[in-house]
């Protein structure tokens, strides 16, 4: 089999049929994510080991490939034609090799994605600590992307991201833009985190906050007048908050707590919603940072926060529930979806 071809008519398909994701694997057929849902391309025959193996020799050298044998696992990019872009994933499962591809999306502006305008304005602030949370594939690489382009069309600044593995490919324009990618530009986050106080750099984007040593040193460059812009896997803001200070050793809790006060600009949450006319379209949380905000982290009153989001609309801050009614309010999502993605369901009941 050519299984160079093989690849390219997959991914092919992928983009023809506007979906996010393929799946490999041994002993099945190849499958699609469209629109939030599977789709099995029967017209394929089943995956063999050789197929499985011979594709994925396609997007990996043989260094990776050994590198993966030995890991079980391994995350890594491929550039299709010039044209596309996808992150992968191999792993082993019951002894066989499976592979998830995801389509990276060519970077879009914020108002394509459907953001709210408020988004803008934290892009261009010049210092803080910025987070965009949500489960995975929820499009929160997709929304920091938009953010790092803004900046790099309206301002001269230096950016540096630090990604595991690079998604979104950006070309210059008015600002100098290094993306490096763990495992092949630097060790790892926190090595690459510890480096930027040398590079004379604006921004600083870092694809995931994977343990406390990193998550310090991120906070510490939001509070030395970097713009810091990043991702947990949480579903809202308070928990996130939760999530970061409980990461760290008890006796250290107290600091971050306070440099978390003092830092932060705001943390965004957002879920995809199948749309009524086909598609995805966000639903969002936004808290935006205040007085009132930095005295109940650190009061350690963060269950109060979503009070907090809930009255204070009128200074830009965004309830999910209320995002999602807008929604149903302009024919965008059915009420069904609306109290699927709810946080708060009964909340939600309130406001129909």
């Amino acid at each position: 089999m050519d299984y160079k071809k093989k690849l390219e008519e997959l991914i092919l398909t992928v983009i023809r049929e506007n979906g996010s994701d393929l799946h490999l694997g041994v002993g099945k057929v190849p499958a699609i994510r469209v629109a939030g849902e599977l789709v099995f391309l029967l017209k394929h025959p089943v995956l063999t080991k050789e197929d499985v193996v011979g594709i994925l020799s396609e997007i990996l050298d043989k260094t990776k490939i050994a590198k993966f044998m030995e890991d079980l696992e391994i995350d890594f990019s491929y550039d299709f034609r010039g044209e596309a872009r996808l992150r992968g994933n191999a792993f082993f499962q019951k002894g066989l090799i499976s592979v998830a591809l995801r389509l990276v999306p060519k970077v879009k502006s914020l108002e394509e994605l459907h953001l709210p305008p408020i988004i803008a304005d934290l892009a261009r602030k010049k210092q803080g600590f910025f987070l965009v949370v949500g489960p995975v594939g929820q499009g929160k690489s997709t929304t920091l992307s938009a953010m790092v382009n803004l900046i790099n069309n309206e301002q001269a600044r230096h950016v540096v991201t630090i990604e595991d593995p690079i998604e979104y490919m950006f070309t210059p324009n008015k600002s100098i833009i290094d993306q490096r990618e763990v495992g092949i530009d630097t060790k790892d986050f926190y090595t690459a985190l510890k480096s930027v106080f040398r590079e004379d750099v604006n921004v600083i984007m870092v694809g995931e906050m994977r343990n406390p040593e990193t998550i310090a040193t991120a906070v510490t460059a939001a509070e030395t007048g970097h713009l810091v812009l990043s991702t947990l896997h949480t579903n809202n803001a308070s928990q996130t908050i939760d999530r970061i200070i409980d990461s760290f050793p008890g006796n250290q809790q107290d600091q971050i707590r306070l440099q978390l006060a003092s830092s932060l600009l705001g943390i965004f949450s957002q879920r995809l919603i199948p749309r009524i006319t086909g598609g995805l379209i966000p639903a969002y949380e936004l808290l935006l940072n205040n007085n009132a905000v930095s005295n109940l982290i650190r009061e350690k009153r963060t269950q109060e926060i979503d009070v907090i989001i809930e009255t204070g609309m009128e200074s830009g801050m965004i309830d999910l529930n209320h995002s999602l009614i807008e929604l149903v309010r302009t024919g965008e999502i059915t009420i069904e979806n609306a109290r699927q993605f709810s946080l708060n369901p009964k909340g939600l009941e309130r406001m129909i």
